[in-house]
Protein backbone atom coordinates (compact mmCIF):
# COMPACT_ATOMS: atom_id res chain seq x y z
CA UNK A 1 0.00 0.00 0.00
CA UNK A 2 1.36 3.35 -1.04
CA UNK A 3 0.15 5.56 1.61
CA UNK A 4 2.72 8.29 1.90
CA UNK A 5 3.51 10.69 5.09
CA UNK A 6 1.29 13.13 3.29
CA UNK A 7 -2.16 10.85 3.82
CA UNK A 8 -0.67 9.75 7.12
CA UNK A 9 -0.34 13.73 8.23
CA UNK A 10 -3.88 14.69 6.59
CA UNK A 11 -5.53 11.98 8.89
CA UNK A 12 -3.81 12.67 11.73
CA UNK A 13 -3.91 16.76 11.66
CA UNK A 14 -8.52 16.14 10.59
CA UNK A 15 -8.17 14.32 13.83
CA UNK A 16 -6.42 16.47 15.77
CA UNK A 17 -8.67 19.23 14.39
CA UNK A 18 -11.82 16.30 15.51
CA UNK A 19 -10.43 15.88 18.75
CA UNK A 20 -10.76 19.85 19.20
CA UNK A 21 -13.94 20.70 17.99
CA UNK A 22 -15.73 23.09 19.54
CA UNK A 23 -13.16 24.46 21.21
CA UNK A 24 -12.92 27.69 17.94
CA UNK A 25 -10.71 27.89 15.17
CA UNK A 26 -7.65 25.65 15.27
CA UNK A 27 -4.58 27.37 14.29
CA UNK A 28 -2.33 25.26 11.96
CA UNK A 29 0.13 26.38 14.01
CA UNK A 30 -1.18 24.77 16.92
CA UNK A 31 -1.76 21.00 15.31
CA UNK A 32 2.28 21.40 13.84
CA UNK A 33 3.05 21.50 17.79
CA UNK A 34 0.83 18.64 19.04
CA UNK A 35 1.21 16.45 16.29
CA UNK A 36 4.91 17.63 15.31
CA UNK A 37 4.17 18.17 11.76
CA UNK A 38 5.88 21.32 9.88
CA UNK A 39 3.67 23.92 9.77
CA UNK A 40 4.24 25.01 5.70
CA UNK A 41 3.55 21.47 5.28
CA UNK A 42 0.31 21.56 7.31
CA UNK A 43 -0.58 24.49 5.21
CA UNK A 44 -0.48 22.64 1.86
CA UNK A 45 -2.71 19.76 2.95
CA UNK A 46 -5.14 22.14 4.14
CA UNK A 47 -5.62 23.89 1.12
CA UNK A 48 -6.29 20.47 -0.45
CA UNK A 49 -8.50 19.69 2.07
CA UNK A 50 -10.32 22.95 1.84
CA UNK A 51 -10.75 22.83 -1.84
CA UNK A 52 -12.47 19.31 -1.02
CA UNK A 53 -14.80 20.70 1.58
CA UNK A 54 -13.16 18.82 4.59
CA UNK A 55 -12.59 22.04 6.39
CA UNK A 56 -13.35 25.84 6.58
CA UNK A 57 -11.13 28.60 7.54
CA UNK A 58 -11.49 31.86 9.94
CA UNK A 59 -9.48 34.37 8.99
CA UNK A 60 -8.30 37.09 11.34
CA UNK A 61 -6.74 37.12 15.22
CA UNK A 62 -8.05 33.83 16.49
CA UNK A 63 -8.56 32.28 13.00
CA UNK A 64 -7.79 28.66 11.90
CA UNK A 65 -9.87 25.62 10.55
CA UNK A 66 -12.79 23.96 11.76
CA UNK A 67 -14.28 20.57 10.51
CA UNK A 68 -16.77 21.44 7.60
CA UNK A 69 -18.88 18.75 8.33
CA UNK A 70 -19.01 16.45 11.55
CA UNK A 71 -16.66 14.45 12.24
CA UNK A 72 -19.09 11.29 11.91
CA UNK A 73 -19.65 12.60 8.30
CA UNK A 74 -15.89 12.73 7.20
CA UNK A 75 -14.25 8.99 6.72
CA UNK A 76 -10.79 8.10 6.63
CA UNK A 77 -10.56 7.07 2.70
CA UNK A 78 -11.99 10.78 2.21
CA UNK A 79 -9.31 12.59 4.09
CA UNK A 80 -6.93 10.59 1.67
CA UNK A 81 -7.98 10.71 -1.50
CA UNK A 82 -8.41 14.62 -0.96
CA UNK A 83 -4.40 14.76 -0.24
CA UNK A 84 -4.13 13.52 -3.64
CA UNK A 85 -3.24 9.67 -2.13
CA UNK A 86 -4.50 6.71 -3.60
CA UNK A 87 -4.92 3.24 -1.33
CA UNK A 88 -3.23 1.04 -3.94
CA UNK A 89 -1.23 -1.90 -3.88
CA UNK A 90 0.01 -2.26 -7.04
CA UNK A 91 2.74 -2.07 -8.65
CA UNK A 92 1.64 -0.26 -11.98
CA UNK A 93 -0.72 2.10 -9.97
CA UNK A 94 -3.80 0.23 -11.86
CA UNK A 95 -2.71 1.25 -15.09
CA UNK A 96 -2.56 -2.64 -15.63
CA UNK A 97 0.88 -2.48 -16.91
CA UNK A 98 3.01 -4.07 -14.73
CA UNK A 99 5.16 -6.45 -16.72
CA UNK A 100 5.19 -6.14 -20.74
CA UNK A 101 3.03 -3.83 -20.95
CA UNK A 102 0.18 -5.60 -19.21
CA UNK A 103 -1.34 -6.91 -16.14
CA UNK A 104 1.10 -9.08 -14.41
CA UNK A 105 0.14 -12.64 -13.11
CA UNK A 106 -0.82 -11.24 -9.57
CA UNK A 107 -2.76 -7.70 -10.79
CA UNK A 108 -6.27 -8.48 -9.63
CA UNK A 109 -4.69 -10.22 -6.16
CA UNK A 110 -3.46 -6.66 -5.30
CA UNK A 111 -6.43 -4.77 -7.16
CA UNK A 112 -8.41 -6.43 -4.76
CA UNK A 113 -6.20 -5.98 -1.76
CA UNK A 114 -6.27 -2.14 -2.76
CA UNK A 115 -10.57 -2.24 -2.98
CA UNK A 116 -10.50 -4.28 0.34
CA UNK A 117 -8.52 -1.54 2.04
CA UNK A 118 -10.31 1.65 0.46
CA UNK A 119 -13.68 -0.18 1.93
CA UNK A 120 -12.51 -0.45 4.89
CA UNK A 121 -10.94 3.31 5.67
CA UNK A 122 -14.35 4.03 3.74
CA UNK A 123 -16.60 2.72 6.79
CA UNK A 124 -14.00 4.52 9.49
CA UNK A 125 -14.94 7.79 10.12
CA UNK A 126 -13.15 10.93 12.52
CA UNK A 127 -15.78 10.40 15.43
CA UNK A 128 -15.01 6.83 15.10
CA UNK A 129 -11.22 7.52 15.95
CA UNK A 130 -12.11 10.07 18.49
CA UNK A 131 -14.43 7.52 20.42
CA UNK A 132 -11.64 5.05 20.58
CA UNK A 133 -9.00 7.61 21.64
CA UNK A 134 -11.51 8.70 24.62
CA UNK A 135 -12.57 4.80 25.43
CA UNK A 136 -9.14 3.51 25.75
CA UNK A 137 -8.71 5.66 28.96
CA UNK A 138 -5.32 6.37 28.60
CA UNK A 139 -6.29 9.07 26.32
CA UNK A 140 -2.68 8.45 24.22
CA UNK A 141 -1.07 11.78 22.23
CA UNK A 142 -2.82 12.35 19.08
CA UNK A 143 -0.52 11.10 16.99
CA UNK A 144 -0.85 7.99 17.75
CA UNK A 145 -4.42 7.99 15.13
CA UNK A 146 -1.78 6.93 12.18
CA UNK A 147 -1.04 4.12 13.92
CA UNK A 148 -4.44 3.57 15.26
CA UNK A 149 -5.15 3.22 11.26
CA UNK A 150 -2.48 1.26 10.10
CA UNK A 151 -3.28 -1.62 12.37
CA UNK A 152 -6.91 -1.39 10.83
CA UNK A 153 -5.14 -1.62 7.54
CA UNK A 154 -2.99 -4.48 8.94
CA UNK A 155 -5.82 -6.20 9.81
CA UNK A 156 -7.87 -6.14 7.31
CA UNK A 157 -4.39 -7.79 5.12
CA UNK A 158 -4.21 -10.72 7.57
CA UNK A 159 -7.75 -11.10 6.89
CA UNK A 160 -7.59 -11.55 3.31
Amino acid sequence: MRLTTKGRYAVTAMLDLAIHQGQGPIALADIAQRQGISLSYLEQLFAKLRKRALVTSVRGPGGGYNLARAAADIHVAEVISAVDESVDTTRCGGAHNCQDNGPCLTHDLWNDLSDLIYEHLNKIDLQQLVDRRDASGQRPPTSCAAVDVKLDVQRVVANV
